[in-house]
């Protein structure tokens, strides 16, 4: 088999694959096979390989760029002003390049080791208490993946504390209609029934269990909520208060006037439209609900040194602690955005925010005022930047002058026009606001001096917000860019080497795939932009799913799911839907194996379904004889099995059609998780070998980087008789996709503004590229076992003695014997400069490793030498040289400050810092181990005060 470096010079695959032809060759030898075809023959399941190739022809880096800036051409940006959660915002240069465009954030994980991840923690820990100032309540979590799935989890939120039987929750109906849609696809699926208000009237008679209201409300109108407020908590329901960020800088916050729970999106604080995402979403609780928030959650805790050191507290990944009871599925925040937004807090501060809002509020009075000077009527008296104006019969005809004057209003129906102004909002854009609805005027100085404010003045807020010196420390450029660079510097991602965890394939983001992403044609596109405006976007989006159904063997695919969860509960939705077609709605079970991914059973609940654990034998494969067993208990209500393919083991189960095909028989679908779709694409497809739908992790797989926990695309791929439940949404472009099983993301196409990674990616490598790519990271996985299976036994392997695209390093009989656990390998690895792999999962007590395809066989050496050695400092704690508490294992990771003072320990400074094969460019983490209990006893979820760096 010939590389691309040998078919093609100079092709994409060849910088994207780490491996050359001559280290291929060595890394053959030590797995023991002469070609890579024999070992692919002999490590994936003959019953599975695709019978032809793929159909994507390669395009040069070149070429590729070239065809994405014409679809980028292709869209019309124009001044959006219309509004329904989405704004025009100005990106901070310094926070564009340093922070959304630089891999040293970009290409981040998830900070489960908190010692290599205090920058981003901090610019977490900032968006927080930005998040928890506004809203006026003590904790926020770490972000959340849009406005509409947002007050989703609120509501699951509220319905497990309110404790009520009956499954109400009513609804203001000034509320986002794509909010609205998301709340009503998710609580349909779990028996919540959704009622809409009138917030200016009394609450109807009946059992409820929460309320939402938004803060200024669809129409732009700021109403008085604290009446509705008390009245629903006086009937023992929970209130939730979706809220605009920008508006809480002039409004009285929800927290001071009696919410529970504040929800919104943190868009317009410098976070490009992108079309619709990725945006992050944020969520706040009152005091007493800490521990029900969905996602992650940073906090405070201190290192073995005593200093304030930074965590994830709680570890609220719920799916994981409660699995089938868990009442969200949430696995991944929008960690990059929020990262972004709260540096724009940390740019502007509160007095820049402050007049940032104050300026978008006149420029919506000088257009009111310009209206009703002119006979035509603000439906509104009170607002903060929207208004609804009442045109009898001429609302098409203004939207449209509108339009050839470069704006974009929205139409809400024949006699009214909404207009939302914004950050990006000038005087010329108010006057010619007003010259598409016929102002005859042209004094805007004389508008400006008879418009007073639009904002009640019950609801003007007094209370401070931004106090901590965070927020007052970086206005100048120099300031903001060190202050990103001291953050960034405390990190550790691809940038500084190779991330080796599984199940979460982290990977090269190439610079190509990544360029596009800021050019305006792509970043500033409005989501509900006329469908002329989105002529590129839309054609990229179709070559995507469609290149994405060829890899698959699916029919159809739909990117509208914005992360993997949402993506898993798409196509269960779909599953239930299929059977409530076919007049079966009791089909209501699904089985899970007992390793499955904590998000299965999570997704399956928040489905509807009715979680049933199928065993694992002791080599990792499913329980043949207890499938078989649960599918014939099962054969009248069985909707589906879940099942990740090469397994969440890392090996390729040779039994996985005859699983399909038994599931089938009892009249069942199979959803195949896509997290493992590294290992299959060009040799197999999950469409062909017996799968009815899948999911997609496009950061995974497909090259969109993981953002240090966000964000993610995770699109939903399905066989024909599927397709008509694929997900819908009320604005879509297209009508044809309005109505349906509805939306499970904020916008129609989810996070479009991150889909030319993934284009790119897929049109550079094309098919031989993606075909030598999955070959390449089940070569890498099989050499890494081969080298570290004498010092750490692999816990599971295929027939033939090889594993798929990761490996289980066993580390229980090491504990045993010695006491040095998975925790002590994973922060010693940092002293070798390494990320740790992935820590007891899918087994307690292991460590999975994931090689992939981009890394060269230099660094996949160097990680299996630090390993190695490692293994040696296990064996003198085996001897007795240390006891295991005194051992560099334990005392692990080491900073600088550790080395610096009176050396007591029991093994000398180099040994500490300088490990075998560590240079002087080693990475040096900022804070020593961390203690989690601490953390959790002391629950501090903002900015501590400076004074508790001091030491």
């Amino acid at each position: 088999m010939t590389s691309p470096a040998s078919s093609a010079s100079g092709a994409f695959a060849t910088r994207h694959i780490g491996v050359s032809d001559a280290d291929r060759a060595k890394m053959l030898a030590e797995v023991g096979y002469p070609t890579l075809a024999g070992l692919i023959d002999a490590a994936v399941p003959s019953g599975i390989r695709s019978t032809s190739d793929l159909n994507l022809p390669a395009a040069t880096e070149s070429e590729a760029r070239a065809e994405l800036q014409e679809l980028a051409s292709r869209n019309t940006v124009a001044v959006p002003m219309i509004g329904l959660g989405y704004h025009a915002t100005t990106t901070p240069a310094v926070i564009r390049r340093n922070v959304l465009e630089d891999p040293s954030w970009y290409t981040a994980y998830t900070p489960y080791q908190p010692e290599i991840s205090q920058g981003r923690l901090e610019a977490l820990i900032n968006f927080q208490t930005m998040v928890g100032d506004l809203t006026g309540l003590p904790t926020a979590n770490a972000s959340l993946l849009d406005e509409g799935t947002a007050v989703a989890e609120a509501v699951t939120v509220m319905r497990r504390v309110a404790g009520k039987s009956h499954p109400r929750v009513l609804v203001d109906r000034d509320t986002l209609p794509q909010t609205l849609d998301v709340l009503r696809t998710r609580a349909a699926a779990v028996g919540i029934e959704v009622g809409e208000i009138d917030v200016a009237k009394p609450l109807p008679e009946g059992d409820f269990f929460g309320v939402v209201l938004s803060y200024p409300g669809c129409s732009g109108a700021v109403r008085d909520l604290r009446e509705v407020t008390a009245a629903a908590r006086a009937r023992g329901a929970l209130v939730t208060v979706t809220a605009d960020l920008l508006a809480l800088t002039l409004l009285v916050p929800p927290g001071e006037y009696g919410a529970d729970i504040v929800v919104g999106s943190s868009q317009r604080f410098g976070v490009p439209l992108f079309y619709g995402g990725p945006h992050a979403g944020y969520i706040a609780v009152r005091a007493g609900l800490e521990r029900h928030l969905p996602g992650r959650l940073v906090g405070m805790s201190v290192d073995d040194a005593g200093r304030p050191a930074y965590r994830l507290a709680l570890q609220t990944r719920e799916q994981h602690i409660r699995r089938d009871k868990a009442t969200s599925n949430i696995c991944t925040a929008q960690v990059l955005l929020a990262v972004a937004a709260s540096m724009y807090a940390v740019y502007h501060g509160p007095d820049g925010l402050t007049e940032i809002a104050r300026r978008t509020h006149r420029h919506a009075t000088l257009i009111a005022a310009g209206l009703r000077a002119s006979g035509i009527t603000v439906v509104h008296r009170e607002f903060f930047d929207t208004l609804l104006v009442r045109v009898p019969g001429r609302a098409e005809e203004v939207v449209a002058a509108a339009h050839d004057k470069g704006l974009r209003l929205r139409l809400v129906d024949g006699d009214h026009v909404g207009i939302s102004c914004s950050e990006g909002t000038t005087e010329n854009h108010v006057r010619l606001v007003l010259d598409a609805f016929g102002w005859a005027g042209d004094d805007l100085d004389g508008l400006a001096a008879g418009a007073p404010a639009a904002l009640p003045p019950g609801l003007r807020r007094t209370s401070p917000f931004l106090t901590h010196p965070v927020f007052h420390q970086h206005r100048s450029e120099t300031a903001m860019l060190r202050y990103l660079r001291k953050l960034s510097d405390r990190d550790f991602a691809l940038d500084r080497g190779m991330i080796p965890l599984g199940s979460c394939t982290m990977k090269l983001n190439a610079t190509t795939e990544m360029e596009p992403v800021s050019w305006p044609g792509f970043a500033d596109l409005h989501p509900f932009a006329p469908l002329t405006d989105a002529a590129g976007y839309l054609a990229l989006v179709e070559q995507l799913e469609t290149w994405l159904a060829e890899v698959t063997g699916y029919a159809k695919v739909s990117i509208h799911p914005n992360a993997g969860s949402q993506g898993e509960l798409a196509g269960l939705l779909a599953i239930r839907a299929y059977h409530r077609s076919n007049g079966q709605p009791g089909r209501d079970v699904c089985l899970i194996p007992a390793s499955a991914h904590g998000t299965n059973a999570a997704s399956a609940v928040m489905a509807g379904m009715r979680v049933v654990v199928v065993a694992s034998r002791p080599d990792g494969t499913v329980d043949f004889d207890d499938l078989e067993a649960k599918c014939a208990k099962h054969s009248d209500d069985l909707a589906a099995i879940m099942v990740t393919y090469p397994s969440t083991h890392g090996v390729y189960e040779e039994s996985i059609t005859q699983l399909c095909e038994l599931v089938h028989e009892d009249g069942g679908q199979v959803y195949v998780d896509g997290a493992n779709l590294n290992a299959l694409l060009g040799i197999a497809k999950p469409g062909e070998f017996g799968g009815d739908v899948s999911h997609l992790n496009l950061h995974k797989t497909f090259c969109i980087p993981h953002g240090g926990g966000g964000p993610g695309v995770g699109p939903v791929a399905v066989a024909e008789h599927l397709a008509p439940y694929l997900p819908t949404h009320p604005l879509h472009p297209d009508t044809g996709r309005r109505d349906g099983i509805g939306a499970v993301s904020a916008a129609p196409f989810g996070s479009a503004g991150i889909l030319p990674i993934p284009w790119a990616y897929i049109r550079m490598m094309g098919a031989e590229g993606l075909t030598e790519a999955t070959r390449t990271a089940v070569l890498s996985a099989n050499y890494v076992a081969r080298r570290l299976a004498p010092h750490f036994p692999v816990l599971y392997a295929g027939e033939a003695g090889l594993v798929a695209h990761e490996c289980i390093l066993d580390v229980r009989p090491i504990t045993a014997a010695t006491g040095v656990t998975v925790d002590d390998i994973a922060k010693r690895l940092i002293d070798y400069g390494f990320h740790a792999p992935t820590m007891s999962f899918p087994v307690a007590g292991t460590l999975m490793v994931e090689p992939t395809e981009s890394e060269s066989l230099q660094e996949l050496d160097r990680f299996c030498e630090a390993m190695i050695a490692i293994r040696a400092e296990i064996d003198l704690v085996d001897k007795r040289v240390w006891a295991v508490e005194e051992s560099p294992l334990r005392r692990a990771p080491h900073t600088a400050a550790a080395i610096a003072g009176e050396w007591t320990r029991a093994y000398s400074r180099e040994r500490a810092v300088f490990p075998a094969g560590v240079t002087s460019d080693k990475y040096w983490p900022p804070v020593g181990r961390i203690d989690q209990a601490h953390g959790d006893r002391n629950l501090v979820c903002s900015c501590p005060p400076p004074e508790s760096f001091a030491s």
